[in-house]
């Protein structure tokens, strides 16, 4: 497995240029390393964060997951979605609203057929609400596909 956690830096992340705010390291609440987050006061309604991470060496025929945790604590704090490079235009994984505070593991299978995918996308849409914030951690790519729950 590759473990694109953000405390380890062991993978490319990239913040999108033409986006319209950046997502920050927050520091976990057990004090051991950090996330990456968009608090709920940054910019303004339907503004954009995206924040990428290259791929390299998908071997092209074969499957792959990605497993995440992800967290949008506040009222109406926003939109969190993800997209694959070769898919732009259509989320493969998109949430909205938190029940609570607590984190919550996300899953993507990745197919690769002859063309590659060479990076994912996490995008943090603003919504309303003024506080809490969408937050992403523990990024990891397997080979083969998604363990069951």
């Amino acid at each position: 497995p590759v473990d694109c956690s953000f405390s380890r830096g062991v993978c490319d992340w990239k913040q999108d240029a033409d986006d319209d705010f950046d997502w920050n390291p927050a520091d976990r609440d057990r004090g051991d390393g950090y996330y990456m987050a968009v608090p709920a006061f940054v910019g303004h309604k339907n503004d954009m964060g995206r924040l990428k991470l290259l791929l390299t060496d998908l071997k092209p025929k074969s499957s792959y997951c990605l497993i995440f945790s992800y967290r949008l604590a506040g009222e109406k704090v926003g939109k969190l979605r993800v997209f694959l490079a070769n898919k732009k235009t259509t989320p493969v994984w998109e949430e909205n609203k938190g029940k609570d505070e607590k984190w919550r593991t996300g899953k993507i299978e990745i197919f690769q057929g002859a063309e590659t995918t060479n990076s994912v996308t996490f995008e943090s849409e603003r919504g309303k609400g003024k506080t809490g914030e969408i937050g992403v951690d523990n990024v990891i790519l397997i080979s083969g596909s998604c363990p069951e729950d």
